[in-house]
């Protein structure tokens, strides 16, 4: 079995439980997920089963969407509602103060990562030396925010949507969104809604996913790994050529200079992308068993 399912992930559950999990239910060891996603977050996880795993870099690097609620005047040290209290002031803003504070954060931002965060630091991941009361400091990091829409203001709650690139912080963008209006903020929930191509209507509960296993119908829900490289045109090679480019042979190819391609057999098996260097076939990277 070899392909990415897309789960949705529960709430208080990592994205290492959802590796065991999918190696239990299908007895395959080699699952890998494609970029942490916060235990009290729900949403879009795709994870590699077999050989798809050599695409897991590719997923996590993608763009991601998701749909967060945070909540005005107060702070916690976690960022997020399973924190410690920090600060809590009255909340005064218009609907236009919130609408303008969040359209600023649109387009390229600097973030500086929580301290409860994977990150590490000489070894240590930032959020256990953050469990034993020791902050250290950290570097800015771009990322950029395609963009936000409000999708609901209840007073002191409000609903975002958010589009943005891969290493963004929802709880620090909602808490820098709380400090420039004044009142600090928050994030209370958070769910992935899309990640790459991959979206939430795709996805599927742990409990979906024992059930198709029990009627025998799990792999009617693995998509096929070049599902990634859907834009890329595609290549189909005879037997000789196959054992070429297996063997890492750069094979000529009259194709378009610097264009991926997905390469696949006689057979329609899915084997590699590679890209015309040079006017060759070279392997960029493999998929093949």
């Amino acid at each position: 079995m070899n392909g990415i399912v897309i789960i949705d992930k529960p709430p208080m559950r990592t994205s290492h439980d959802m590796v065991y999990f999918i190696r239990k239910l299908t007895g395959i060891k080699k699952v890998g997920h494609t970029g942490t996603l916060d235990p009290m977050a729900t949403g879009v996880l795709p994870v590699c089963i077999g050989s798809a795993t050599k695409a897991a870099d590719m997923l996590t690097l993608s763009d991601k969407r998701y749909i967060a609620e945070m909540v005005l005047g107060m702070t916690t040290d976690t960022q997020d509602a399973d924190g410690e209290v920090l600060t809590e002031c009255a909340v005064s803003c218009t609907e236009e103060e919130i609408r303008g504070a969040v359209s600023g954060f649109i387009g390229e931002i600097e973030q500086i990562p929580p301290m409860y965060s994977a990150i590490k630091r000489n070894g240590k991941k930032l959020y256990e030396l953050a469990r034993k009361g020791i902050e250290v400091e950290r570097e800015s990091r771009k990322v950029t925010i395609n963009s936000i829409d409000i999708l609901k203001i209840d007073g002191a709650r409000v609903t975002i949507d958010i589009s943005c690139s891969k290493g963004t912080y929802i709880r620090t963008l909602c808490e820098d969104i709380g400090i420039r209006l004044g009142t600090g903020a928050y994030m209370n929930t958070l769910r992935r809604v899309k990640t790459g191509p991959f979206t939430i209507e795709e996805s599927h509960t742990l409990g979906e996913l024992e059930d198709l296993k029990r009627q025998g119908t799990l792999e009617s829900v693995i998509i096929p790994v070049d599902t990634l490289f859907a834009d890329y045109p595609s290549v189909r090679l005879n037997e000789k050529q196959v054992k070429s480019v297996t063997n890492g042979v750069r094979m000529t190819y009259n194709g378009i200079e610097g264009q991926s391609y997905r390469v696949y057999d006689e057979k329609n098996k899915f084997l590699c992308i590679s890209k015309i260097t040079d006017g060759k076939l070279t392997l960029e990277k493999s998929f093949w068993s």
